[in-house]
């Protein structure tokens, strides 16, 4: 049998849940509790003159408390902030039995514990609001401890700040630092504003496969699990594209979906492999247009959450609002690495990646190799949000060719302090063209470019019947809200950020 270890101070707090059970009190009751007010709401509205709150029953943790002999303080902290309680024993115990001032309250409740308060709201005599408590209820008993923040003198102590442990116990730190909540409202507030916006748009909201036969829509290296009643390898998305142009292709004039799309691939500080992408298809529309409607896009949500479109963004003071700039990507690469790569084939390209310095690798095809010159020396340039446009066929398998020129394609690529945040194309509607690239990314893949394209049939089939020229939008919302709360790392915006395993459970040996 296996078991876990406590501290001393977890210990003596499963001795008091014993205490509390033998003393008749449910340290975990089932019963309905009537919460009827919060402590943010009492804490904006309450007027003395008024009186108000004379009946309130509000719930929470107990974060502090100061027992001064029949009469005692604490703090309660809820889902909207903190407040000051009262505890006075003859209010609680009204009788002769004091067991749960004397006993309880002090002795066997402990910081963390959760508890209902009822009670009226008033103002001590140092001119501090409280709730002065006429029923002490325990709701559920903590057996951890808390880290609580201490302050001395300015000087903070024993704060719950070590990167990996707040990713790995997110419960903690969001009962210790509460401010981490708001980065949360914000993601949800930037979701609400964009399904507002699309649905404004007359778009319709759907949902596609997670579990696919074909891994397609994206270059990346999929996660592979088995489907044990039809015996077929089955794979993660690693994106959502394809289902919805067959929506497009269907009838529908506009989808989009907030999808949980999986990339077996490397974990960085911007990169989770299990991250929450939107994806967008308009009907009749070209990447021109969604240039624009991106702009808009940005430009409101930035407003929705932070009431303005200049966010900072590390050191970057970065302006969501106005016209972006367009800069074709072959542009950019003469712009700041100082060379044309315009027209050179693919030994050309590798022997100007090696006097760059750029590093490749045999498997790579001509726009892999682009990629790797752009992203080496104008990617971190690019800081105000910038469309890269009019990129390669070879980058770009699934997107329709320039109308100008037939070796580029209809593609924008947003980006935002040196990071990717969306990808648009013209979409490709034309099947022949389409088989073609997919057969090239078969072509790679047979090279071992293991991020290359699998050929899927049913997509083409999709195309013969017809797809009406398109406009299509992949962006990354985990990244969109690092940008918009000024967090510097994907597992920031991330309630449960994936983390090598940890060991919590120690081996006991069997018994001799």
């Amino acid at each position: 049998m296996a078991n876990i270890e406590y501290s001393e101070q977890e210990q003596i707090r499963r001795e008091s849940l014993a205490k509390l059970r033998e003393l008749g009190i449910d340290p975990y009751p089932a019963a309905l509790y009537p919460v009827n007010e919060t402590t943010k709401n009492i804490t904006e509205n309450y007027d003395p003159e008024k009186g108000n709150f004379a009946d309130v029953c509000i719930a929470g943790r107990i974060m502090s408390r100061r027992i001064m002999g029949a009469a005692s303080f604490g703090e309660l902290q809820d889902e909207t902030g903190r407040i000051q309680i009262y505890v006075k024993r003859d209010e609680i115990c009204p009788g002769e039995d004091k067991t749960m001032y004397n006993t309880v309250w002090k002795k066997l409740l402990d910081i963390g514990d959760v508890v209902g308060i009822k009670g009226y709201a008033f103002i001590t005599q140092t001119g501090q609001l409280s709730i002065h408590a006429k029923e002490l209820t325990l709701l559920s008993k903590s057996l951890r401890v808390l880290p609580i923040v201490k302050e001395v003198d300015g000087v903070v102590h024993d704060a719950f700040t070590d990167p990996e442990m707040r990713y790995r116990q997110r419960y903690v730190d969001l009962i210790v630092n509460p401010q981490v909540k708001d980065t949360f409202i914000k993601r949800a507030k930037i979701i609400s504003t964009m399904r507002e916006y699309f649905n404004e748009a007359g778009c319709l909201e759907v949902e596609t496969p997670i579990l696919q036969s074909i891994p397609g829509g994206a270059t990346a290296r999929p996660f592979i699990t088995h489907h044990n009643a039809l015996d077929i390898p089955l794979y993660l998305r690693i994106a959502n594209e394809l289902y919805l142009k067959r929506l497009i292709v269907g009838g529908f004039s506009g989808v989009y979906e907030f999808a949980k799309d999986f990339r077996n691939e490397g974990m960085d500080k911007t990169h989770n492999p299990e991250f929450t992408c939107m994806e967008i298809y308009v009907a009749y529309k070209d990447y021109i247009w969604m240039m624009e409607f991106v702009e808009k896009m940005l430009a409101k949500v930035s407003m929705a959450v932070n009431g303005t479109t200049m966010v900072k963004i590390g050191e970057n003071e970065v302006d969501f609002g106005g016209e972006y700039r367009r800069l074709p990507i072959l542009d950019a690469i003469k712009e700041y690495a100082g060379v044309d790569v315009s027209g050179m084939d693919e030994a050309e390209l590798r022997a100007t990646c090696k006097k760059l310095n750029v590093e490749v690798e045999p498997s790579m095809g001509k726009g892999k190799l682009i990629d790797a010159i752009f992203g080496e020396y104008a990617e971190k340039n690019l800081i105000q949000p910038t469309f890269i446009i009019d990129y390669p066929v070879e980058m770009s398998p699934l997107t329709k060719r320039h109308r100008n020129n037939p070796a580029l394609t209809e593609r924008f690529e947003l980006f935002v302090c040196g990071k990717e945040l969306a990808n648009a194309y013209s979409e490709l509607n034309d099947p022949i063209d389409q088989l073609e690239r997919f057969e090239e990314q078969a072509r790679l893949k047979s090279k071992g470019d293991d991020e290359a394209m699998f050929i899927d049939f049913d997509f083409v089939r999709a195309l013969e019947y017809g797809m009406p020229p398109t406009s299509g939008l992949g962006m990354g919302i985990d990244r969109l809200t690092m940008f918009m709360t000024g967090q510097t790392a994907i597992q920031d915006v991330l309630f449960f950020p994936q983390m090598r395993p940890e060991k919590i459970v120690k081996d006991s040996k069997p018994e001799e």
